[in-house]
């Protein structure tokens, strides 16, 4: 798996990127565009997988992108595709007792007379 992260700035009205800790630059006009050549070049370094991307904006003229190459894959909203083996009895223990304290709150306003109409 392979993580990378560029460091973008605008200068003249071209984009800039440079990676944070390596040697990977390129230019384009626009954002958009210097995304699509940065993911290019780190899969020219690392092509193990999937990839995935983040885009975050510091100021009107600089922004950091990060590109990741394999790893887990993500599904929808961020649930991962493969949970590791322990999550899922872990949270079907964790279900049941929600349910419980649920029912307790309620004998305990049954306990006080207490209605919603009084």
């Amino acid at each position: 798996m392979g993580v990378f992260t560029f460091v973008l700035r605008n200068s003249g009205g071209e984009w800039k990127g440079k990676q944070h800790s390596g040697d990977i630059e390129a230019s384009a006009a626009s954002t958009f565009q210097l995304q699509r050549l940065l993911v290019q070049a780190a899969l020219a370094v690392d092509s193990s997988g999937g990839v995935q991307s983040s885009f975050s904006t510091v100021s009107p003229t600089s922004a950091v992108f990060q590109v990741i190459v394999g790893g887990a894959a993500f599904v929808g909203g961020g649930v991962a595709a493969a949970a590791p083996a322990g999550a899922a009895p872990a949270a079907e223990a964790a279900a049941p007792a929600k349910k419980e304290e649920k029912v307790e709150e309620e004998e305990d306003e049954e306990e006080f007379g207490l209605s919603l109409f009084d």
